[in-house]
C-alpha cells in the first residue's frame, strides 16, 4: 500500500484537496485505514481517522435509502406504490403517478436541482419545511415518470417527507433509532441545527458566500441547511470508521451471513440490482461503463456513490471489496474540482493491491 499512500500525499501537494480520510477492507477485514492533511486550512489542524465528515449526498444510500428499504421490511411501503397515495397533497397533480422506485432509480421525471433555499430562506425558520414542501408539490415534471435516468436531490426531498408520513417521526430519529443505534455507529449523524452543536471534531467545508463564514459540523448542501439539517439528499456526516461498519452489515445481509437480522437478504439484494440500461440500482449507484469514478477494476456487481464535498464509497459485492474515500474538496472553495481526475486513479491503485493480494 506505499503507491497508495504516496497517492494520497501527492494529491494533498496538489491541492487536490486539503485533508481526507482514506479506508479500504477486504472481506471484512480492513487492510488500510489512514489520514491526510488538513481539516481546516485556517488553524491546519492535521486531518486525524477519527474525524466527521459532512457526507453530502451520501446521505441518499446510507439514510433515505435504507429507511425505504426498512419501511419495505415492515410492510409500510411498497415500492410500486404511487406518491399520490402516501403523500395526499401529490394527490391531485400530474406527479401523483410517480412510483416509490423511481424516486430511488432517479427516474421520477423531476428535475436534478432547484436552489429552493433562495424562495424561503426570509421566512421565519419554523415555517420553511412546509413552504419547501409546497415547492416539491408545485415543482413540474420534465420528463414522463419511468422513461429517463436524471440524478434528482428533488426525488429524495420526496422521500424525506413521504418516511415522516409513514412513521410519523423525522428521518434523521427513525435512521438513528431503527438502524445507526443496534449497530452501535455513534459517528454518523444527521446535525439538526436548531439543536446544540454535536461533539467531535469536523473536516471544514466552505467558507461559503451566502452564509458568510467558514463551515464545520453545519450541512454544506443549501437546501438541507435552509430547513434546518434534516433532508432526504443531503445532512449525513460521519467517519470512514462508522461508514464502514454500516457497509460492512448490508455486504454481509447481501451475502445472507449477517450477524443481526437488521437487513433482510431479499431486499439488499433487491436494492442493489441494477436497473436495466442505467447505472443506478435502488438510492444506490452502479459503475458507469465509461470513465466511472470507481475505476477499471470493480466489478459490474458493484454498488456505490459520490458526495458533492468530496466523499465516497464503492463496494464490490462479488469480492467484498470496499473503499471508502471522505475528503474536504470544497474547502476552501467549491469550484475545486481536482478529485474528478484523481478518485478513478486511486481506485485502480488500491484495487491492484488489494487484488495481488491472497
Amino acid at each position: 500500500m506505499k503507491h497508495v499512500r504516496q497517492l494520497m500525499q501527492q494529491a494533498v501537494s496538489d491541492k487536490v484537496f486539503p485533508g481526507a480520510v482514506l479506508l479500504a477492507s477486504k472481506e471484512g477485514r480492513i487492510v488500510f485505514h489512514g489520514a491526510f492533511g488538513f481539516r481546516d486550512l485556517l488553524t491546519r489542524p492535521a486531518m486525524t481517522t477519527e474525524t466527521i465528515f459532512d457526507l453530502a449526498s451520501l446521505t441518499k444510500p446510507l439514510a433515505t435509502t435504507l429507511a425505504v428499504m426498512i419501511l419495505v421490511q415492515q410492510r409500510k411501503l411498497e415500492l410500486t406504490q404511487n406518491i399520490g397515495d402516501t403523500l395526499p397533497a401529490f394527490k391531485k397533480d400530474q406527479k401523483a403517478a410517480i412510483k416509490i422506485e423511481n424516486l430511488l432509480y432517479h427516474n421520477s421525471g423531476l428535475a436534478d436541482y432547484r436552489p429552493f433555499y433562495k424562495e424561503i430562506e426570509h421566512l421565519p425558520s419554523e415555517n420553511r419545511i412546509k413552504a419547501l414542501r409546497q415547492l416539491l408539490v408545485n415543482e413540474p415534471l420534465i420528463h414522463p415518470p419511468g422513461s429517463r435516468v436524471v440524478y434528482s436531490d428533488i426525488g429524495f426531498m420526496i422521500l424525506e417527507w413521504l418516511v415522516e408520513e409513514i412513521c410519523g417521526q423525522r428521518l434523521d430519529h427513525f435512521v438513528s433509532e431503527m438502524i445507526y443505534k443496534p449497530l452501535g455507529l455513534v459517528n454518523l449523524f444527521f446535525v439538526d441545527l436548531s439543536a446544540i452543536q454535536p461533539q467531535g471534531v469536523f473536516a471544514a467545508t466552505e467558507q461559503c458566500p451566502w452564509r458568510r463564514h467558514m463551515l464545520a459540523g453545519q450541512v454544506h448542501d443549501e437546501n438541507a441547511y435552509v430547513v434546518g439539517g434534516i433532508q432526504g439528499h443531503a445532512g449525513l456526516f460521519g467517519t470512514a470508521c462508522d461508514v464502514h461498519r454500516l457497509l460492512l452489515q448490508l455486504l454481509t445481509a447481501y451475502h445472507g451471513k449477517q450477524s443481526i437480522n437488521l437487513f433482510q437478504t431479499k431486499q439488499v439484494r433487491l436494492f442493489f440490482r441494477r436497473l436495466a440500461g442505467s447505472d443506478k440500482a435502488l438510492g444506490f449507484d452502479t459503475p458507469s461503463p465509461l470513465n466511472s469514478g470507481s475505476g477499471k477494476f470493480f466489478s459490474p456487481n458493484s454498488v456505490g456513490h459520490l458526495g458533492f464535498t468530496g466523499t465516497s464509497f464503492w463496494m464490490d459485492l462479488d469480492r467484498s471489496i470496499i473503499i471508502i474515500l471522505l475528503t474536504n474538496r470544497v474547502h476552501p472553495r467549491r469550484d475545486n474540482e481536482g478529485i474528478k481526475a484523481f478518485r478513478p486513479k486511486l481506485h485502480d491503485e488500491v484495487m491492484q493491491c488489494l487484488l495481488s493480494q491472497h
